[in-house]
Parts: C-alpha cells; sequence; structure tokens
C-alpha cells in the first residue's frame, strides 16, 4: 500500500540515507529502529510529505506522493508526533475543525463514533467540553489521536507520540491503535520509539536504519 524507493535525504552535505527502499504491506506494524541521529523521525515526515527527498520517491497506492493532493493524502495516510497542536477552544471544537477543510467537505462531525473513541482512553463525553489549550501533555496526544482515527485512516505514522505519557496513558494509546488496525484489515502503521521493548510489544515487522557510509 506504501512503499519507499531508493529514497535519500541529505542534511548539508552528509547523507542521513540513501537508496533506502521498504514496501509497507496491509496488516503490518512497522518499527523504524536505529540509533540517534539515523533520521527516524525525517523519514516519517519524509512519508508525511512534510519533508523533501533529494532522491527517490515515496507511492502511496501505487501512485508517486508528487501526483497527490496533499490534503487528500493526509487524510489518509496521517502523522503524529510527541507534541501535538491544540488550537484555541474546546476539545470537541478540534476534533470539528477539520470538517472545515476542503478536503472534509463531504464528511461530517459524528458524535457517537466520538464517544466510542473517547471509551477507548476510558474519558467519559465531559471531556470534550475541556480548554483544549490548558490539556495536560497526555491528554492533548489523546485528543491529537482521536482528531485523526475519525478521519479513519488507512496509515498512521506514530513519531514518538507517547514518549512523554504515564504508563497509563501510553497503554491506552497502545491499545487503542491495535483496536483500530484490528478493525480494518487493510490498515497499517509505523513507529518510531526510543523505548525498545514498546518497538517489540506493538510491532511485527522492524526496519533497521544505519548512518550512510558510501
Amino acid at each position: 500500500m506504501l512503499q519507499s524507493i531508493k529514497v535519500g535525504r541529505k542534511i548539508d552535505s552528509l547523507w542521513l540515507w540513501r537508496n533506502l527502499s521498504f514496501s509497507l504491506v496491509e496488516g503490518t506494524r512497522l518499527g523504524l529502529i536505529g540509533a540517534s541521529g539515523t533520521g527516524k523521525s525525517l523519514l516519517l515526515r519524509a512519508i508525511a510529505g512534510l519533508d523533501p527527498l533529494q532522491e527517490g520517491d515515496i507511492k502511496y497506492q501505487d501512485r508517486s506522493l508528487s501526483s497527490w493532493n496533499l490534503p487528500m493524502y493526509r487524510s489518509q495516510v496521517i502523522y503524529l508526533h510527541q507534541q501535538p497542536v491544540m488550537f484555541e477552544g474546546t476539545v470537541e471544537a478540534n476534533l470539528k475543525a477539520v470538517y472545515q477543510l476542503s478536503v472534509h467537505r463531504h464528511h461530517h462531525y459524528d458524535g457517537h463514533k466520538i464517544i466510542s473513541l473517547l471509551d477507548l482512553f476510558n474519558r467519559p463525553w465531559e471531556f470534550l467540553q475541556k480548554q483544549a489549550t490548558s490539556l495536560s501533555g497526555g491528554e492533548s496526544q489523546i485528543t491529537a489521536l482521536i482528531r485523526g482515527l475519525q478521519l479513519e485512516p488507512m496509515v498512521l505514522l506514530l513519531d514518538e507520540c507517547t514518549a512523554s505519557l504515564d504508563p497509563t496513558t501510553k497503554s491506552q494509546v497502545e491499545s487503542a491503535i491495535a483496536t483500530w488496525l484490528e478493525q480494518d484489515s487493510r490498515r497499517a502503521c509505523i513507529w518510531t520509539s526510543h523505548d525498545s521493548q514498546q518497538i517489540q510489544r506493538v510491532t511485527n515487522e522492524q526496519l533497521l536504519l544505519s548512518k550512510y557510509t558510501g
């Protein structure tokens, strides 16, 4: 469903990786592993269309990333990182905000779906009325995950998304993502984490990145 074809990324004159190819097939939970500085987050950002590549191509559903309408692509391949951005207003207002984008004009906010997602995190419906800018780090991460999951994406790019969470919230996030995967066998995700035990726990394949020496 998603392919990296001989991609390369360099900073200044130094290559982080080059000729990097892999395929993400349906149902895969891929973990990116490697030492600090090998560009794991940069690879996720490139897949999300947020950072440029110097070489190679990313394909999704057999179409080059450059041929996709990026808002449409990012509604199907969603990037979540450690410090999500919250807008002014309530949690519910943040969840509704995505439907103001033209790419989602044919969809609508589904309160019943949101309640089901809140249940995954043991949060009551009153959580929707909290002010988003006053949320804790864990609550912001939950809100960002629900904001993405409501769009029913096919791929999640999870960039250290549980790094600052307490053990209970971390477990809830892992469980919610596992449930999302189980709901549709065509879905897949890519994780980065400094916690090697977590990578072993939540992934079924790993890709080792190492510094380019060519």
